[in-house]
């Protein structure tokens, strides 16, 4: 299992959409379907060498998020880089994935999304938002970090690379 989280209204639902209508995410999207925030979970299945499954939460189950981190193989985390007003809450968010203990070991690849907006954060002013070197450096976990726009499907060929890459051989 595969978690995808991240604050309300980031984008996760549209990632999932637009990579179900781009099974190897560079064919053209078109105009995205229209989404409402999660309330709850959704399940996607992707194959991607194998079939995998990524359960997406909505960002209002924060608070219950780590009741899904047991059979949790690696977590997306999205961003939003177009609201600097979720910020702080996101990075708490985070800080509190990453310090999970049943997350020591998951790998995780951080999403800032909607980079297609005019007023979206560059990747330089996102990683210096949130101390990145200092997450990092004191993160457990390997950490990922990806720009995309899941209405675009700028970085759907980086995010499946990623996934691919946390498949374990079972051999």
């Amino acid at each position: 299992m595969h978690l995808l989280l991240g604050a309300s209204g980031v984008g996760k639902t549209l990632l999932l959409l637009a990579q179900l209508c781009s099974k190897d995410g560079s064919r053209e999207l078109g105009e995205p379907p229209p989404t409402l925030p999660t309330v709850g979970t959704n399940l996607t299945d992707l194959v991607i060498q194998k079939r995998i499954t990524i359960r997406e939460l909505g960002g209002c189950m924060g608070p219950i998020w780590s009741s899904y981190f047991g059979d949790c193989s690696s977590v997306l985390f999205m961003i939003d880089a177009a609201n600097p007003t979720q910020i702080a809450s996101s990075c708490v968010q985070l800080l509190s994935v990453l310090s999970a203990e049943q997350l020591a070991t998951t790998s995780v690849l951080i999403l800032f999304n909607k980079i297609d907006l005019p007023c979206y954060m560059s990747l330089v002013e996102m990683k210096s938002l949130f101390r990145f070197q200092d997450i990092i450096a004191c993160a457990k976990q390997p950490i990922t970090v990806v720009n995309t726009s899941a209405r675009e499907g700028t970085g759907l060929p980086d995010v499946l690379h990623w996934l691919r890459s946390t498949l374990k051989d079972p051999s």
